[in-house]
């Protein structure tokens, strides 16, 4: 597929055009489906949760900030967990499951979860002293995880594809290099491969913010990919910046909108892409989206599940304070990347 670049004078207009999401997707009439109001511990925010089907329950794995201090500081973070029926309604846990803290490391964030061969997988970031790092660990209960691998600094958004391609485990990443592209905030979507889960290589770059209509400032992996017959749909963040915006959120200045988009890969070589909205799938525009939160403008997907009637449930973090549903048939994304 050929991606046509956008000019500067068209993504201006973008900046200060309205967006909209697009009106294939439905927002769950319960949504936050999980806040810090649910969480039978310290919590003040619960967003970007990883969602898979695992063992006949849905489960999450939820990014839980504690103790708010100031602006944008926080006493910690760590990864709660939650069961449920039906994808809507949350059993939370008493206590996190994932509390990754030591001389280097500062906390671990942002789950995201894949099964594969009926073990469940979690890739998540890691703050340390010497950079922010990526992490692969894999649980079959939950309360032990096995770490399998680390990334070197900067890398993060990691997301792994449910089964192997070409006899190689894959994973769509976001490495944030702070001389790439001159020294410009500018952080493209890759993939890597790796035979046993450890090491990692045969990197490719796979979308570059470039080729993103509503994005000037990076984009990323966001919910791990699920198959379908025409390819595999994975949905992407992508971010904005425009310097004129002033409060939005907690903090002094926060001048980023994060949208969520989504694209088609082939099955048999998922570097190349099939198709891609020219459009938001979800754009923030609801209040829980807009008007309240520690960073308003944000939509940031984490979990994708397909149902068996076609629906496909979308769990994504809003403001970065609050956990979200909405939902879209198969049928309609499917054509949505390849109208």
């Amino acid at each position: 597929m050929k991606l046509v670049k956008k000019g500067d004078n068209e993504m201006d207009k973008i900046i200060r055009n309205k967006m909209i999401s697009s009106p294939i997707i439905t927002r769950h009439p319960n949504n936050p489906i999980l806040s810090s109001r649910h969480i039978p511990y310290d919590s003040d925010l619960v967003f970007n949760a990883g969602v898979a089907k695992f063992q006949g329950k849905y489960v999450m794995v939820f990014r839980n900030d504690y103790n708010h201090l100031s602006e944008e500081k926080f006493e910690g973070t760590n990864i709660g967990l939650a069961f449920s029926d039906d994808g809507i309604n949350w059993d939370v846990q008493d206590k996190p499951c994932f509390d990754l803290k030591d001389k280097e490391i500062k906390r671990a964030y942002d789950p995201r979860l894949t099964v594969i061969d009926g073990r469940c997988y979690m890739c998540f970031a890691v703050d340390t002293l010497h950079g922010i790092r990526g992490g692969i660990a894999v649980t079959d209960d939950f309360i032990n995880f096995e770490i399998l691998s680390m990334t070197v600094p900067d890398n993060r958004n990691m997301v792994l594809f449910p089964e192997k391609i070409n006899n190689k485990y894959v994973r769509l990443e976001r490495p944030f290099p702070v001389y790439s592209r001159g020294g410009k905030d500018q952080f493209d979507m890759w993939m890597s491969q790796s035979p046993d889960m450890k090491y990692w290589g045969d990197a490719s770059l796979v979308l570059g913010v470039e080729d993103v209509p509503y994005s000037n400032n990076k984009i990323g992996p966001a919910a791990p990919p699920i198959k379908t017959k025409k390819g595999w749909l994975t949905t992407f963040h992508a971010v904005d910046i425009d310097y004129n915006r002033g409060k939005n959120g907690w903090e002094k200045k926060w001048q980023k909108r994060y949208s969520a988009g989504i694209m088609l890969l082939d099955l048999k070589n998922p570097q190349k892409i099939l198709g891609i909205s020219k459009e938001p799938l979800i754009a923030p525009e609801v209040e829980y989206e807009v008007d309240n939160g520690f960073r308003t403008h944000v939509i940031f997907p984490g979990g994708m599940i397909l149902e068996n009637d076609g629906e496909v449930k979308i769990y994504y973090g809003a403001a970065d304070t609050v956990e979200c549903l909405a939902t879209a048939h198969i049928d309609d994304l499917l054509k949505l990347c390849l109208k």
